[in-house]
């Protein structure tokens, strides 16, 4: 099978998956809002940073010149990593998930499966299809562009999500941070 196919298949995939999980798993009036807008945040910088992407590869500004093939398949197995790992942190905490950041009814700390890994595996695996997607364009640029500003982005939603993880556990939330790092396993 053609390599743009997989490609196109998986997009399709990806972003089917993100909108059904946000028709989903919105926050309702029983929960505690407090995303501090970083959900239209970082799903602006998304769209801004793809669409730029998108325009870098096709005007071929910053390709790479050797080993492009490779770059896309290697972004195409991060894609696919990536939505697992997001989809599977998702599951584990499905009762306590939103899109938007806010404390549900009954909320309890998770930090089993990836959870005992990081704190943000979902983001984390986010983060590791939007490298993927960068390499896909088997463009330099193309790659700065997306991941640079959509990583700026996650962390300001986790700085807002941890403000809200704090205020809400107290200790309980304080002592998990002290033994799990945010994205990386033993680096950040």
């Amino acid at each position: 099978m053609n390599i743009r196919i997989v490609i196109i298949i998986v997009s399709l995939f990806w972003i089917i998956s993100e909108i059904v999980l946000a028709r989903l798993k919105h926050s309702d009036a029983a929960g505690t809002k407090q995303d501090k807008s970083s959900l239209r945040i970082l799903w602006s910088t998304i769209i801004l940073g793809i669409v730029i992407g998108n325009l870098l590869a096709i005007y071929r500004v910053g390709t790479i010149p050797a080993g492009g093939y490779y770059a896309a398949i290697s972004g195409l197995v991060l894609i696919v990593v990536g939505i697992i790992v997001r989809w599977i942190a998702i599951l584990t905490l499905w009762k306590y998930f939103t899109v938007d950041v806010s404390i549900v009814n009954e909320h309890r700390l998770v930090n089993t499966g990836l959870y005992k890994l990081v704190r943000h595996p979902a983001y984390t695996g986010s983060l590791l299809s939007f490298l993927g997607l960068g390499l896909v364009f088997s463009n330099w640029l193309a790659l700065l562009v997306i991941f640079i500003p959509i990583t700026t982005a996650f962390v300001y939603r986790i700085k807002v999500e941890e403000k809200a993880l704090v205020a809400f556990f107290g200790d309980q939330y304080v002592r998990y941070c002290a033994t799990t790092k945010r994205l990386i396993p033993g680096i950040y």
